[in-house]
């Protein structure tokens, strides 16, 4: 049996969860002492002991843990992760039925009712990744229940709770037959190779895939694309397929250069007629002033939060002087595609970042297009920070 942790609400916060909001913080408890294992249920009452919700312990850098149901007499067990779990897959219907994308998310956290955990499917393939210790308690119910409700190849998991909150490295197989890797998977008819067994990364994110779409069938044809903070470079095979006169793809990471390679590669595209530098975007971006390079598109989409020998960068501090260094090696009537994952602010925050930075640089410019998350990245209304991806492609007058 499940141990079960009393916790009262402090009296503002009420009406906030009462109305579905999901995660469980530290400031909205009168007291959270009586926390210590984490995977235990916890009840939620106000001071007069009235029933709010009730779900579970589990630390992550977002809260203390989620809400799973409002429901008094619901319980947290095998059938409610069964049911949950089925409804998101018919939710996805469509994405199984389609044969030009083979990879998408099957369940997105709190957005599909149990915060804390996602599952992507990759051609056969589903990857179960684990936010807090607390979720993985349930690891058992969970797994049974996504064996019961999909046929599958194999399954694999990503543990992401250490105390940094990175991933934890071991063998990530579970159930089925192990991969053969590269996998190769589809999306919008565009190949992938996507490795289950190497980390945290496997590869490509998902939730870009509306935007690479975009870029590939509006903007590319003809065009010099600078791709910053690459990775495995999705976005520049997208821009070389969409017909680019030339990509350039630029990652600190060492293995970009391979993975890039590699991508590039298997979609039948020309690698060494493309550019891939192996650099700091920052320094890229100074070198290319020095050598007065411009570029007709710029991608910009770098980490939350990221730490060089040299200098700390976070997108809440940074991103509006990054900007600014972008539209400077950006040709007139060229697309800036500025984008972010960053959930601390909304798109109206990010706007005025863009705003400010063309401001501060006496430039004009027009916003073409926005996005968030796509349909499989299912998002709750009441829980907002949950739609964190903004992305927005600007014209530089």
């Amino acid at each position: 049996m499940v141990s079960e942790v009393i916790l009262k609400v402090k009296n503002n916060f009420v009406k906030k969860y009462k109305s579905g909001y999901p995660l469980i913080m530290k400031q909205a408890l009168e007291q959270w002492s009586d926390l210590n294992t984490e995977g235990s249920i916890v009840r939620l009452m106000d001071d007069n002991n009235n029933f709010i919700g009730k779900g579970y312990y589990g630390e992550q850098n977002k809260g203390l843990g989620w809400i799973l149901t409002n429901s008094a007499s619901e319980e947290i067990d095998a059938p409610f992760f069964l049911k949950k779990i089925k409804k998101s897959i018919s939710f996805r219907k469509d994405y199984y039925e389609n044969a030009d994308t083979t990879a998408f998310r099957v369940f997105n956290g709190e957005g599909d009712g149990i915060g804390g955990i996602t599952i992507d499917y990759y051609d056969g393939y589903y990857v179960i990744s684990w936010y807090s210790k607390g979720i993985y308690a349930f690891r058992n119910q969970v797994i049974s229940a996504l064996k019961s409700a999909v046929s599958y190849k194999g399954i694999y998991q990503k543990k992401r709770f250490s105390e940094d909150g990175k991933y934890i490295e071991e063998d990530d197989f579970i159930a089925g037959e192990r991969g053969e890797f590269p996998l190769i998977i589809k999306e919008n008819g565009v190949n992938f190779a996507i490795y289950l067994n190497e980390g945290a990364m496997v590869g490509v994110f998902l939730d870009q895939r509306e935007v690479r779409k975009t870029i590939r069938d509006k903007y590319a044809k003809g065009k010099t694309v600078l791709n910053t903070f690459s990775y495995t470079g999705a976005f520049s095979v997208f821009a070389a397929l969409g017909g680019a006169e030339k990509t350039t793809s630029v990652d600190l990471a060492n293995r970009s250069l391979g993975k890039t390679i590699e991508q590039f590669s298997i979609n039948g595209i020309d690698y060494e007629a493309q550019d891939i530098k192996v650099m700091d975007v920052f320094d890229y971006f100074k070198y290319a002033v020095r050598k007065g390079l411009k570029f007709d598109m710029v991608i910009l989409d770098p980490p939350s939060f990221a730490r060089s020998k040299k200098m700390t960068f976070s997108v809440a501090k940074d991103y509006k002087n990054l900007l600014k260094e972008t539209i400077s090696i950006t040709e007139d009537e060229g697309i800036i595609v500025a984008s972010t994952n960053y959930s601390g602010f909304h798109m109206d925050k990010f706007k005025s970042f863009i705003n400010s930075a063309f401001k501060e640089l006496g430039r004009k410019y027009e916003l073409l297009e926005e996005y968030s998350l796509p349909s499989d990245f299912r998002t709750s209304e009441h829980f907002k920070e949950g739609d964190y991806l903004k992305v927005v492609f600007i014209r530089k007058k």
